[in-house]
């Protein structure tokens, strides 16, 4: 009898240890996967006079904390932050290197890390309406550093730079915040239950 009970022991912690390495193989694929959409989504932009383009970075952002979660989420944003820095063409209009952080667009590109840590915590919450919310001052967080950067950099006032690159973009970004929230809970939904 023993012996049974010992032999099924085993083999929920075999199992227990198999669903272990399952789920840390499928975060490392999905980290990766999701930096790789960040490049993509980062190139389908419309060029605008400020230099600050229209893109779907924010949907990308939003989506990557949605269903990685802020801890994995945060590795793909710096995955896809750090591919540019080192010189990958994997910002808008196929940017790269230090000159892109710096340069006009620098502040919303490091804004996405505290972008994607909030939505990745927005997600957590049982009620989508204040995971959304959360993930709105994420986003807003993402603007204040873009306009000071631009403002900064332009020697212009704040206003000014948030006239120029921020609120004509604040109702796309919201209304990519909220579809980021409505589809991902529903993939995050799907890959739970693969993971089960």
């Amino acid at each position: 009898m023993e012996h049974i009970e010992k032999k099924n022991r085993g083999l929920t912690n075999n199992k227990k240890s198999s669903n272990r390495n399952r789920n840390v193989t499928l975060n490392l694929v999905m980290t990766g996967m999701f930096s790789a959409l960040l490049i993509v989504l980062s190139q389908l932009s419309i060029p605008s006079p400020t230099g600050v383009p229209i893109t779907l970075q924010t949907f990308a952002v939003a989506i990557t904390g949605v269903i990685l979660g802020w801890k994995f989420g945060l590795i793909s944003t710096l995955i896809y932050i750090l591919l540019g820095i080192a010189g990958l063409p994997v910002f808008a209009n196929f940017k790269a290197g230090l000159q892109a952080i710096v340069g006009p667009t620098g502040g919303f590109i490091y804004g996405f890390i505290l972008m994607v840590i909030l939505c990745g915590i927005g997600a957590k919450r049982k009620n989508i309406l204040v995971g959304i919310l959360i993930g709105i001052i994420g986003l807003f967080g993402c603007h204040l550093l873009g306009i000071n950067h631009y403002a900064f950099l332009s020697n212009i006032s704040f206003w000014k730079s948030a006239l120029l690159v921020s609120i004509p973009y604040f109702i796309k970004d919201v209304i990519s915040i909220v579809l980021a929230f409505v589809i991902g809970r529903q993939v995050k939904k799907s890959i739970e239950n693969y993971r089960l």
